[in-house]
């Protein structure tokens, strides 16, 4: 391992931060988890890549945080985590969820088609929402990185995984 290679990686490892440093590991992400092919796309590979961890990206890909991170140190020679790495995200139909409820609606695909983030444009549309209603997001993507940063702030949600390339996000406000 070369001395500039000293990035320790972890669930909090930015995928792009980990590909600059070691270009070895984008070959082993794809082969690990197929969509992350997308990584290829310059669009997604500078918005996306840049902003999601690898325990989002393992959310994503729905492997094992812990089975990737060690796959990966492996690769470049750092010794092997054994304590538990898991984040989860609400797939089942919440109580709270009433299709009257929701208030708006925002389907991010054409945001990053154009390659532009949609992080500050939901935060925004997350903190003027009223209480005891429904915000939607549609993705091409399960947004981790979004998710989170709503947990965050007290906001709870819902995916619905639609299809490989369509997800349903609703996000409630208490």
């Amino acid at each position: 391992m070369e001395s500039n290679k000293n990035l320790i990686i972890t669930p909090k490892t930015k995928v792009l931060q980990l590909i600059e440093i070691y270009p070895q590991l984008e070959d082993v992400l794809i082969g690990y988890v197929p969509a992350f092919k997308k990584l290829k796309n310059p669009l997604l590979r500078n918005t996306v890549a840049r902003i999601t961890s690898l325990q989002q990206a393992a959310s994503i890909g729905n492997v094992n945080i812990g089975d990737l991170i060690n796959k990966l140190r492996k690769e470049v020679g750092q010794e092997i985590i054994t304590e538990s790495m898991d984040t989860v995200y609400n797939t089942t139909k919440p109580t709270w969820f009433d299709e009257q409820k929701i208030k708006q609606i925002f389907d991010v695909r054409e945001m990053l088609a154009a390659g532009e983030h949609p992080v500050a444009q939901v935060m925004a549309d997350l903190n003027v929402l009223p209480n005891n209603t429904i915000y939607k997001l549609i993705a091409p993507f399960l947004p981790a990185p979004l998710i989170d940063k709503a947990t965050s702030l007290q906001v709870e949600h819902w995916i619905v995984k639609e299809s490989a390339e369509l997800y349903l996000i609703y996000f409630y406000k208490p």
